[in-house]
């Protein structure tokens, strides 16, 4: 077992110089033992040699950490000059594949271990000589000094783990025996398990104490999570072999889509980490096999975690499931976990599921980590650390499972309460499971951002910051719309070319309905999204390909009220369904010089409205061809040498069953394109009352 003596420490408290003192420590402790690790590598070729196909080789992940620093430090301003720029980007990215079946063929002159080992030495001298000479107040915090500090040594421990898996899928010549990492020797008979009643209970989450966290950590999420069963121990090997025996890797119907195709390429018959033998099998650790420990648990991807629970329920008719992540924070809470195979303060392995007690239960934390059916999303109030603003947003995206708990190599951060580590579901970590039983269904946040440019522009335009002191430009049609309906009434109203739907919530604060239409799908999804989750995210171009991420609630604006009213539809304003009418307030914003016939829709809206109902117009008539053919135009141009104005052709047109109520207003708007370019334009509104 690796002597581990240093915790991630705290970041509030103390004398400021004394805890100089224990993160150069902590820094120093780091560096050794990724350095250590590395020692269980048996030659150089070892280094060069991918230990699978989808990831870089070893030489990569002995270099990218101390890289990490050098690029962090030197971004925050914290660093000078770099220390060699060829390793500083040669070992900068390229850490993860995006696919399982994404192989990556690139070449690279990856140098000597020595040269890597040089290097290290350099970073290590200059982060030693930045601890000591960079100026210290308590209490740490993202926008300290010291936080790049702490983030490139927290980072180092999540290398520390995810190498150490790479280990375990290398050939055995290439890996040897360390005393410093000795496994645990202890196998036998695996326990009987059976399911421990979870109290139901009120789960909230988001990142208060002083230690460092990630940026998925911070923010608010509170849900209610109903009673559930928890099997008592995690699926030992020996309960694994049940699924395997009765062909459960052989049986489609108890894969989903994603895991088949998995399994399909994978051609997986056991999990990986099994070596079948024609006595019977063995286990692979890092740097040897072993017979098998049928009482240590299976270690196996979230695919195959699924398959077995799908062919529990199929066995016993209960509701088998992974957990969510709120029902393993209820397990948590329940059990109130003590002493655990974490920290590699016990061993350099898993090690059998009935040897550290939690309560009614064993390893809710430690041994190894624990699958859950949730994706990975951001609580409420997310935001990326400037430094750093890839390292969670990219997971975002529905693919990457949260696991829960940590195991015997997790460290630091990792071995925390609130750790929030997601990967892909093909992924393979030193992570087992824990099933539960239930009915209820795991809740899916919503993750994911918008990067569609377009879609990310309307976003921020309708629920995103004013620019240049122009009000927002949705909010103030509302305002207007629900003005000129005083004394009416308030009962159905349509925001016809709703975009992403701001107006449409605006309109519900009075009226008792409101339906949102437009023509395209994409703009639907967000005002969809918005309606059924409260929450939008998606993210901005900043400059080239820089993006910065956003999130809104209907909530911020004092909306969240507004959602059971609202209901989105895709909708063409030349050809509304029969069924869209009767309606007291219709909306047309910036809409009808962007229809391929304008003046079919003026024609035929008053169909649409009660009478002494109102039609608010808004539209800057900018009249192109590539939206509206020029003999579909209703003004902008010249009829008999003279001008015709687009507010003539609605008079026009509307007069035989409106009259326009006062005078045309101008009201801005303000598109942000990029963080240096943005759209002014004025629109031009109009107000009718049907008669």
């Amino acid at each position: 077992m690796y002597e581990f003596t240093c915790r991630t420490p705290l970041l509030d408290g103390g004398d400021p110089e004394e805890k100089r003192e224990e993160i150069r420590a902590y820094f120093h402790d780091t560096f050794d033992t990724y350095e250590d690790l590395f020692e269980i590598l048996a030659n150089e070729e070892a280094y060069h040699v991918k230990p699978i196909p989808l990831r870089h080789p070893l030489i990569f992940y002995f270099g990218h950490t101390a890289t990490f620093f050098v690029n962090k430090l030197v971004l925050a301003g914290l660093l000078d000059a770099r220390i060699n720029p060829e390793f500083e980007s040669m070992f900068a990215i390229g850490v993860d594949e995006m696919s399982w079946d994404d192989l990556d063929e690139a070449n690279y002159d990856w140098p000597k271990v020595e040269a890597v080992r040089k290097y290290r030495d350099c970073v290590r001298e200059a982060v030693d000589k930045l601890i000591t000479r960079l100026p210290i107040s308590l209490p740490i915090d993202w926008d300290s000094p010291w936080w790049p500090i702490l983030m490139g040594i927290e980072h180092e421990r999540i290398h520390l783990e995810t190498s150490s898996v790479l280990f375990r899928q290398h050939d055995l010549k290439y890996v040897r025996p360390d005393f410093d990492w000795q496994p645990c020797r202890r196998g036998g008979v695996a326990p009987k398990n059976d399911l421990v009643d979870i109290p139901a209970g009120r789960v909230i989450l988001g990142k208060k104490d002083s230690t460092y966290g990630w940026d998925n950590e911070y923010g608010r999420h509170e849900a209610e999570i109903p009673a559930f069963r928890a099997g008592r121990h995690l699926v030992s090997n020996a309960e694994f072999l049940e699924f395997v025996q009765s062909g459960g890797y052989s049986e489609e119907r108890f894969w989903e889509e994603e895991g088949l195709a998995w399994r399909n390429f994978a051609k997986a018959s056991i999990p990986t980490f099994w070596v079948k033998e024609e006595t019977g099998f063995r286990l692979r650790l890092m740097a040897e096999e072993i017979p098998m420990p049928w009482n240590w648990p299976v270690e196996v991807n979230c695919h195959e975690a699924r398959a077995f629970c799908n062919w529990k329920r199929e066995a016993t008719g209960l509701p088998y499931r992974l957990p969510g992540e709120d029902e393993w924070y209820r397990i948590y809470e329940h059990a109130n976990p003590g002493d655990a195979n974490l920290h590699l303060e016990h061993y350099s392995s898993s090690c059998p599921v009935d040897e550290f007690a939690h309560g009614e239960l064993y390893d809710v934390i430690g041994n190894v980590w624990q699958w859950t059916e949730t994706p990975i999303y951001p609580f409420e109030g997310f935001r990326v650390h400037p430094l750093y603003d890839d390292f969670t947003t990219p997971t975002y995206d529905g693919r990457h499972n949260l696991i829960k708990g940590g195991s015997w190599i997790s460290t630091g951060n990792e071995a925390l309460w609130s750790a929030r580590y997601a990967f892909r579901r093909h992924f393979f970590q030193h992570a087992g499971f824990r099933y539960v039983v239930s009915e209820a269904p795991v809740s899916a946040p919503v993750s994911r951002y918008e990067t569609d440019r377009l879609l990310s522009e309307y976003a921020e335009f309708h629920y995103g910051e004013s620019y240049y002191g122009v009000p927002n430009f949705s909010k103030a049609l509302s305002e207007i719309a629900i003005s000129a309906m005083e004394g009416k009434p308030m009962t159905r109203a349509l925001d016809l070319g709703c975009a992403a739907g701001r107006a449409s919530f605006e309109l519900a604060r009075k009226f008792d309905r409101v339906i949102g239409i437009d023509f395209s799908a994409r703009f639907i999804g967000l005002g969809v999204e918005l309606a059924k989750n409260g929450v939008l995210r998606y993210t901005l171009c900043e400059e080239g390909e820089l993006v910065s991420f956003h999130e809104r609630t209907l909530a911020e604006h004092g909306l969240d009220e507004t959602r059971e009213k609202v209901e989105f539809w895709q909708g063409d304003a030349c050809n509304l369904k029969p069924h869209f009418r009767e309606f007291d307030l219709i909306l047309a914003a910036n809409l009808i010089d962007r229809l391929y016939s304008p003046r079919k829709f003026l024609s035929t809206i008053h169909e649409r409205i009660n009478p002494g109902g109102i039609l608010l117009i808004a539209s800057p008539y900018t009249w192109l061809e590539e939206h509206t053919p020029k003999e579909e135009w209703i003004g902008g141009f010249k009829r008999n040498g003279e001008n015709v104005s687009t507010l003539d052709g609605l008079k026009e047109i509307l007069g035989k069953n409106f009259r326009m109520i006062g005078e045309p207003q101008g009201v801005p708007f303000v598109i942000r394109e990029t963080k240096h370019k943005f759209q002014h334009t004025v629109s031009e509104v109009t107000i009718w009352e049907k008669i």
